[in-house]
């Protein structure tokens, strides 16, 4: 593990394969200008041990944010990550207002579908020689 892990915090947890999750992976390096955010494949050792160590037992079918040695999934991930990159997106957070159960099941849905309306890879995407400095 390098250092990025044991600090366990704003860590994105994607799913390697579904195209809609490496769209938000390659947004998020155009958009976290503080690199706020490292990454980690769901398909990964790496996210076997965060999800782990945070005291998840199933990986959930969504994406996750590792804060605080915490695991955020579905709506609140997506929240939490849009409240840290700031500007025009925290508009967003009026999502919150939704009760969270409302916010899941949408979020279930669009996670239910994405291969069929994003495709799927075969492979995990090949990062840049930059983008690799933000991968665990």
């Amino acid at each position: 593990m390098n250092r990025r892990e044991e600090v366990d915090t704003n860590i994105i947890l994607f799913d390697g394969v579904c195209n809609l999750c490496n769209g938000l992976v390659k947004f998020m390096f155009k958009y976290d200008k503080k690199a706020v955010f490292s990454f980690a494949s769901l398909q990964s050792e790496t996210a076997e041990i965060l999800l782990r160590k945070a005291g998840l037992t199933e990986v959930p079918d969504s994406v996750i944010v590792i804060k605080e040695g915490k695991a955020l999934v579905k709506s609140e991930a997506a929240l939490s990550i849009i409240q840290q990159l700031g500007g025009w997106f925290k508009l967003l957070l009026i999502f919150r207002l939704f009760p969270r159960s409302i916010r899941d099941r949408l979020y279930d849905e669009v996670a239910k579908r994405r291969y069929k309306w994003f495709g799927k890879k075969e492979s995990c995407m090949i990062p840049t020689k930059e983008q690799r400095k933000r991968f665990l």
